[in-house]
């Protein structure tokens, strides 16, 4: 896939394409940075690749994705050598992506960055699109550019070791595709849903998923409109994360937040309730969480800090339909609190209420 502007390939394993990738683009000096976790992978993707200074793991997560790692990760740098002809290749999950994508376009002003996805969130989402950040301590992702890789590899083997824990981050974010695409990736997840992640044919699902944010970012690169509908269930889910210290995962505050922007949805008289009920269903198939133990009186103030926020007024992006959504809407804080009290319960009688 290039219809970004660069490579994007969905292998099984991404070791024979990023070593033609390599050799093709004559890429001479390039460092491993990689979330220690995939230390073991990074070497064995990387083995045998001229050039390489070296292979540096970091312990990532989300409470790491801060400007001192960040300054770990340059100095780093400096240390083993690597200079504006050096190419940084990252090998790990969304906070790799999103943290060694920021180092690469800080280091010496800008150097060539790779990314090797080994978790689903960022096979279909994390890598793809050139945004890359760290958090401050205000809220996520509020430092950070917009700087395109020259090229993202899927090493979709990875999957095979990840724990349901770990999978269910890329699954919030595929069922958010789903929204926004419609009724063929949807229907598609239904299907798959009930059945063991073993079964599922990963590379064509991480493809689909993938092919719904190439044409969004396509259409609008620097998030100047309509690459907000990527963020759907994110203004909620960031403010869960953040409220509850990162204690809650990415990939669970999406989830929740997909049920909330569902709930807002109805409540501005957007969504139908049998869409909703549709949306919810998939979650419930694919375990994913719904509610959240978090206090509105913490959720709503860290709802203040969202990215998408103008003139002061927090504004969302919600379902119309399922493969009809809209950004820049903006609610009244009573519909907000209210939803928000919703999801301190799972879905139930009162869910129209």
């Amino acid at each position: 896939m290039n219809a970004i502007g660069y490579p994007i390939a969905v292998e099984g394993s991404a070791r024979a394409p990023l070593r033609a990738f390599m050799r093709d683009r004559g890429i001479e000096r390039f460092v491993v940075l990689c979330d220690v976790n995939v230390l073991t992978e990074a070497r064995a993707l990387t083995n045998g690749i001229r050039g390489r200074l070296g292979i540096e793991a970091f312990a990532l997560g989300e409470r790491r994705k801060t400007l001192s790692t960040l300054q770990t990760v340059l100095e780093t740098l400096v240390r083993v050598g690597a200079d504006r002809a050096t190419t940084i290749v990252g090998v790990g999950g969304g906070v790799a992506s999103d943290l060694f994508g920021f180092a690469a376009a800080a280091y010496m002003r800008g150097v060539p960055y790779v990314h090797v996805a080994t978790s689903l969130v960022a096979m279909v989402d994390a890598a793809i699109g050139g945004k890359n950040g760290v958090d401050l301590p205000a809220g996520k992702n509020l430092a950070g550019t917009f700087r395109d890789p020259i090229a993202v590899f899927a090493h979709v083997d990875a999957l095979q070791t990840l724990p349901y824990r770990h999978m269910r981050e890329g699954l919030a974010e595929i069922v958010k595709h789903g929204i926004i695409e419609g009724h063929d990736l949807f229907d598609a997840l239904e299907t798959l849903a009930p059945h063991p992640f073993w079964r599922w044919p990963w590379e064509t699902i991480v493809q689909d998923a993938l092919a719904v944010k190439v044409a969004v970012v396509n259409d609008d690169r620097m998030e100047h409109g309509l690459r907000e509908v990527l963020n759907l269930g994110h203004t909620f889910g960031h403010a869960i994360e953040r409220a509850s210290g990162y204690r809650v995962s990415h990939g669970a505050g999406v989830s929740i937040g997909l049920r909330a922007a569902g709930l807002l949805a109805l409540r501005t008289g957007r969504f139908s309730r049998d869409e909703h009920l549709r949306v919810l269903a998939l979650l419930a198939l694919l375990k994913l969480p719904m509610a959240t133990s978090e206090s509105p009186a913490g959720v709503f103030p860290a709802m203040q800090s969202d990215k998408k926020k103008r003139g002061g007024v927090l504004r969302f992006v919600l379902p119309r339909a399922i493969g009809d959504v809209e950004y820049g809407v903006v609610a009244r804080d009573g519909q907000v609190r209210a939803v928000l009290s919703r999801l301190n319960a799972p879905p139930g009688a009162g869910e129209f209420r």
